[in-house]
């Protein structure tokens, strides 16, 4: 029997002309010039405010068995790790799974109540990705962001679903989804319009295991 191959996800919500975050991104407005307060509402309002209606796409979400993301979406400490920082969620983060957090600077593991643990990760993506499917066992990866960290797995040909929230407003600037990627083809295997949002889910034909 062939044994079941880890799929490597990515879930992001951006704006139509394909922001995740704005300019000028900070403690006090994590999301920049998003269009609101700088806490992502407005981007992920769909996920909080009208969760019922979103329902499918947000168990679809949880239901990776490990977690991959940048330093940045971590938390705003930059550098040498110079003062307590365990992520934006509080002391119950909702990944419930590991999380392996891509940073230049080492730290020791970080357990959470509800089940997670974030592993800091200094040797680049690809160790990033190889400690998460061993995590994961035959279940799938999350590389859950931010839009910098999902373009370097683009990149490098290691997302195997694309899964994107568009948000019906434009931002003009910030951080952006697919800058530095290379021409990638896609195929679309799902979409569906919510009141605030479209899911769209693509296959990424390039993908590499």
């Amino acid at each position: 029997m062939t044994a079941p191959v880890t799929r490597v996800t990515c879930d992001l919500s951006i704006s139509v002309d394909g922001y995740s975050a704005g300019l000028h991104q900070s403690e006090q407005r994590p999301f920049g010039d998003d269009g609101a307060d700088g806490w992502g509402g407005r981007l992920h309002g769909w996920m909080f405010e009208q969760a019922e209606e979103n329902r499918a796409e947000l168990e679809r979400m949880a239901a990776a068995k490990a977690f991959v993301m940048g330093r940045n979406m971590f938390g705003p400490v930059r550098g040498a790790w110079d003062r307590e920082w365990n992520g934006w969620w509080g002391d119950e983060p909702p990944f419930h799974a590991p999380v392996f957090v891509l940073t230049h600077h080492p730290r020791d593991p970080q357990p959470m109540a509800g089940g997670t643990t974030f592993h800091f990760v200094t040797d680049g993506i690809e160790s990033a990705l190889a400690q998460a499917r061993a995590a994961a066992g035959d279940g799938d990866v999350s590389v859950h962001g931010g839009a910098t960290t999902v373009n370097q797995y683009l990149a490098a040909g290691l997302i195997d679903e694309l899964r994107l929230h568009i948000v019906p407003f434009t931002l003009g600037a910030g951080t952006r989804l697919f800058d530095g990627v290379p021409a990638l083809g896609l195929e679309q295997v799902g979409a569906r319009a919510a009141s605030t949002v479209t899911h769209v889910t693509y296959r990424v034909l390039s993908a590499s295991r």
